[in-house]
Formats: structure tokens, C-alpha cells, sequence
């Protein structure tokens, strides 16, 4: 009897799909009704509606159970040649600062020091900042200096993806010593692996001791080169002009050591430092060039936004044609104001600029990084080191439980604490978590309405803790790879008590006015008196105009009712929430 061959399996039908896309579209991709698609995660219990954004696993699990094959498709264009070349030619570029330091330690006194120094007894020493960055020639050697409001803006564009600063110079008083914005420099200079070269000001006033700041400075980690150590420390007065030779010698000691290097003949690639509309010119951006060489009418795309290079502009504000690697350069001709911390390139036309545009719709954050999504990472070997930003109420709860957490290990994964403080969870917090890909552990820190904003814009987890044992716990399972799904707080609305009433029934009812988001019945609520937590507890009742209602927007008053004893104050703030899966 003869045997019949088998019949080849036919290959389905292969598409390829962006990082995020709508339920619609995805629909008329796999040309079938939204209804089908939604029914489908239904079942899987993922409930979504007709405008819905899907990640890519979702819409590629989505389509493979409709019997489609997927790949994800290119999220980025290819960089064009100017040229066609072999090997890059690689040449030395100046390093770009970014000075940090204490609010009133002389950031501003030291880069205006070295614009009135006379270097070269020509414009050596000029400084300029017509387009948000400085630019020093010093002994014909250039050193562009970033005029960023501090390390929050810095950690911001790295947070976007940009590392942007080579060197950093930590300014410290030589009264005042290391204060708290100090440590916070610190921090987010280390966590971005950055080399740190400490300016020690203010040393022609009386009654200065730098060396007890040197030793502040060791505690944190930055031991002088005098001490064994290798960090670079230069004792200035920015008002005198003393030591500022010195420091900048030793800026290029340190860039020469880094041997900093890029290509010039290759299309440009960079950073923006700010941007904004001028009211006579239009969209006005200030380009710090990475790689490459931006050239007067280039066509470029700066995150959302697109245009040609119609004028380009240098620090003194005079016109330029071209701006080579480490060059900061305000530039015209942008369509839309582009976003601080935004990476530009060039591309060939301007049709590829309007694709490569285009497809910016389908992009969205990464989901939220939790412990438990850090967990799974750290057991698949992605990941072998947990960075966390902790916040305390009290300042003696951080050495116990940052030397707690930094004891624990495995041969998978170390946990290091970036940064330790107390007081709420700030929004420069939420930056340095996402820069460094890492996640925030608050102990008894509540996070401020900005921050807690913040972190679901920027996809980062915050995780909150009363009890020491617990938190130790959760961040050792993390590191073996072996901690459970958490749900955490989504906030949801904001409200504000303008009236208090006796109720026979609720006890006190609360007349609130929705400020944003929405307020909705059987919402899960905390009730904020100065900015403290007075009550956690769940919606029992919310009217409008004396019937009762599921939802109230922002803009419009309603009555309140929270299920026990609630001692609501007139200038409460009530925050409503609900609790999801977060990994």
C-alpha cells in the first residue's frame, strides 16, 4: 500500500508590526473587525476599546492567534553617507561640561569668571550664551560648556536618551561644604558614569576649610588625587579669578585621558539643549553636535519635530554654515518647537524626514518598570544589576536600609543604590530612575502629585514601603529572579475640599471641586491634609446636585462620601485611585 507523503505545512501569511499601534489599526492590518480583536484579549482578560494603543507583544501575540506570522518592524532609518567612504576617519573632539553643584556655590560666579578670563590677551577667554551653552578657546583648544539649570535638566536628557555631558564640575563651597544638592550632583554625575572634577570656590574668604570639604567629598565616594584617590580637585575663588587657569587645564588633562573621538565627515547626529518659539523667527532650537557635521541646509528630524537648517547660529550669535562634533549651534527652519533632550539626525530629503516622523505616533513608553518586571529581566539574564533610587521619611532610616540592600546579591544580579535621601519622591527622582532604567523604593516617602505624574509619563515603577523586612524581601526575591506579579497605585483624579457637611448617614460629606482627571463611585481615595495622608479608605457615595452619579470630570463639584470616619478639612486635597497589575 503505498504511504502518502505528507502535506507541507503552508507558512502563514508574514507582517510586520511598529512597537505600538491602535486596536483600529491593527484591525484593518489583519482586515477584520475591532470588534474580533477586542473580543479576543477580552478573553485573555485585557479590556481595551476601539482607540486603545497595544504594545508590540500584545498586537503580536493578537495577529499570531489570527494566523499571522510577525517580525517587528525597523524603528529606525538609516543614517545616511554624505559620501561614500571606507573605514571613519576619526578625530579628536573638545569635551562637553556641564557644571553642577549647591544652589549659591558659585555656578554661575565660575563660568562668569571664565568669560572675563583674559586667556590668550585676545577673545581667548570669551564666553557667550545666546543659544543656552557657553563656548570657552582656551590656548586654541575649545570647551563647551552647558548652561543647564542643574542636574535635573542634566539627568533629563539622559532620561530621553541623550548622554550628552563628558566631563562634569562640581562646584562646592569652601564655607558651606557638601549640602544636599551636592549629594544630588553627585549621584546623578555617577550614575550616568560620568569622570566628576570638583571645584572647591569661595577659598580667598575667611575662616574656609578645604580640607574638611575634601573630606566630605571622600564619603561620598570622590577621593582627591593629593588623598590616593583619583579625582581631580582645584581649590577657586570664581570672584577673584584664582585657579580658573588651573581648572581648565585640567578639564583638558581629563578629555585627553578620555581620548574623545568622532566622526566629522559623517551626517550629524545630537542633542537638543532647549528649544523655543521665538515670536519673529519661529521655532528656535539650540543643537549640541555629537557626531558628524550639521550643515546649512540639512534636512533634520529632532524627535517630533522636522525642518531644513535655514540659519544656524554659534554661541556669540553670529551666523555660521556649519557646526562640527562638540559644537553647540542654535539652528532655524524647524517646523514645530523640537522638545529639550530630544536626539536629532539628518536624513537624505525630506520625504524620509516626514516618514521616519510619521511612525512617532506609534511609539509610546516602555511598560512600567516594577520590581517584579525587574525580577523576571534579572531571571531571563537581561539584566544584572537593580538600580535604585531610595527615599526616606527620616534621614536615619537610609544607612540601614541602603547597607541592607546593597548586602544583598546573587550571581545574577547585584542591587546598587544610585541615590538615597530623605523627604517625598520629586520629579528629579523620577528622572534619575528612568535615565539609569531603575526603580524608586519609598519608606514612609509619599511621591509629589508632579512625580507621581512624571513616572507614568516616563514608565517608571514606585514602589512604597512601611515596614524595613518587607522591603528587604521584595528587593531580594527581585535579584533571584524570583518575585510575584505587584499591583500598584494608578492615579486616576484629583479633587480639592471647598465645603464640609454633617451627614446623619456618612458622618461628614465633603463638597469637592474636580481639578483633574475624574472622580468615579467605588474609587479607591486618599485624603491629603498639607500634603500628608490622613485616610486611605473607598469612594461610598458621589452625587451631583442631589442624585447619585458614577463619574464627575474635572471642572465640575460634587459631593463626597468615604466609607468610615473621615475628618475632611476645607483645603484637603483627595486623590482617587485604582490598583493594577505592574509586573
Amino acid at each position: 500500500m503505498d504511504k502518502k507523503k505528507p502535506a507541507l505545512k503552508e507558512e502563514p501569511p508574514q507582517l510586520e508590526l511598529p512597537p505600538s499601534i491602535t486596536v483600529k489599526q491593527l484591525a484593518d492590518v489583519l482586515r477584520v473587525e475591532p470588534v474580533k480583536i477586542i473580543k479576543l484579549l477580552m478573553r485573555k482578560g485585557v479590556m481595551v476599546n476601539i482607540n486603545q494603543t497595544l504594545d508590540f507583544d500584545t498586537a503580536s501575540t493578537t495577529a499570531t492567534d489570527l494566523g499571522y506570522g510577525v517580525k517587528a518592524a525597523e524603528e529606525r532609518v538609516a543614517l545616511p553617507s554624505r559620501k561614500k567612504r571606507g573605514k571613519a576617519k576619526l578625530a579628536t573632539r573638545p569635551p562637553v561640561v556641564t557644571v553642577m553643584g549647591h544652589v549659591d556655590h558659585g555656578k554661575t560666579s565660575l563660568l562668569d569668571a571664565i568669560r572675563k578670563t583674559n586667556v590668550t590677551a585676545q577673545e581667548a577667554g570669551a564666553i557667550t550664551q545666546h543659544i543656552g551653552a557657553y563656548q570657552a578657546l582656551v590656548e586654541g583648544r575649545k570647551i563647551p560648556f552647558l548652561a543647564t539649570p542643574g542636574h535635573e535638566a542634566f539627568t533629563a536628557m539622559r532620561a530621553r536618551g541623550a548622554q550628552a555631558t563628558d566631563v562634569v564640575v562640581l562646584v562646592v563651597a569652601a564655607d558651606d561644604g557638601v549640602m544636599p544638592q551636592t549629594v544630588e550632583a553627585v549621584n546623578h554625575a555617577k550614575a550616568a558614569k560620568v569622570p566628576i572634577v570638583v571645584a572647591i570656590n569661595k577659598i580667598d574668604k575667611p575662616d574656609t576649610n578645604p580640607e574638611r570639604v575634601k573630606q566630605q567629598l571622600a564619603d561620598l565616594g570622590l577621593v582627591v588625587e593629593e588623598w590616593g584617590g583619583d579625582t581631580v580637585c582645584v581649590p577657586i575663588s570664581a570672584k577673584q579669578g584664582q585657579g580658573i587657569g588651573d581648572l581648565l587645564e585640567n578639564l583638558f588633562l581629563v578629555a585627553d585621558i578620555l581620548e574623545l573621538k568622532a566622526d566629522p565627515d559623517s551626517a550629524a547626529e545630537g542633542v537638543v539643549i532647549e528649544a523655543k518659539l521665538d515670536k519673529t523667527r519661529g521655532p528656535l532650537a539650540t543643537f549640541l553636535v555629537q557626531k558628524g557635521t550639521l550643515r546649512l541646509g540639512d534636512v533634520v528630524v529632532a524627535g517630533a519635530a522636522w525642518g531644513k537648517t535655514k540659519a544656524m547660529f554659534d554661541d556669540k550669535g553670529k551666523r555660521v554654515n556649519k557646526a562640527e562634533p562638540s559644537t553647540p549651534v542654535g539652528v532655524l527652519g524647524l517646523k514645530d518647537v523640537a522638545k529639550s533632550g530630544d536626539l536629532f539626525i539628518v536624513l537624505p530629503d525630506e520625504h524620509e524626514a516626514r516618514s521616519l516622523v510619521g511612525k512617532q505616533q506609534y511609539r509610546r513608553p516602555h511598560p512600567t518598570l516594577s520590581l517584579s518586571a525587574l525580577s523576571s529581566q534579572i531571571s531571563d539574564g537581561q539584566l544584572r544589576e537593580l538600580n535604585i533610587v531610595l527615599k526616606t521619611d527620616v534621614e536615619g532610616s537610609i544607612e540601614p536600609i541602603k547597607t541592607s540592600i546593597e548586602r544583598l546579591g546573587t550571581e545574577k544580579a547585584k542591587a546598587r543604590v544610585i541615590h538615597a535621601a530623605s523627604g517625598s519622591i520629586t520629579e528629579s527622582d523620577v528622572l534619575l530612575a528612568s535615565a539609569s532604567k531603575g526603580i524608586i523604593i519609598g519608606f514612609n516617602s509619599p511621591a509629589s502629585p508632579g512625580a507621581t505624574q512624571l513616572a507614568s509619563v516616563e514608565a517608571v515603577g514606585i514602589q512604597h514601603y512601611d515596614v524595613i523586612y518587607k522591603l528587604i524581601e521584595d528587593v531580594e526575591s527581585t535579584l533571584k529572579g524570583m518575585l510575584e506579579p505587584t499591583y500598584g497605585e494608578v492615579l486616576g483624579g484629583r479633587a480639592e475640599v471647598r465645603a464640609v457637611f454633617a451627614s446623619s448617614k456618612l458622618g461628614k460629606v465633603a463638597g469637592i471641586y474636580v481639578m483633574e482627571g475624574n472622580a468615579w463611585r467605588d474609587a479607591q481615595v486618599k485624603v491629603l491634609h498639607r500634603n500628608k495622608v490622613v485616610s486611605d479608605s473607598r469612594v461610598s457615595s458621589l452625587k451631583r446636585f442631589k442624585e447619585d452619579v458614577a463619574e464627575v470630570s474635572a471642572g465640575l463639584e460634587a459631593g463626597l462620601g468615604i466609607e468610615g470616619t473621615v475628618d475632611f478639612q476645607v483645603g484637603d486635597i483627595i486623590e482617587f485611585y485604582r490598583k493594577e497589575r505592574i509586573g
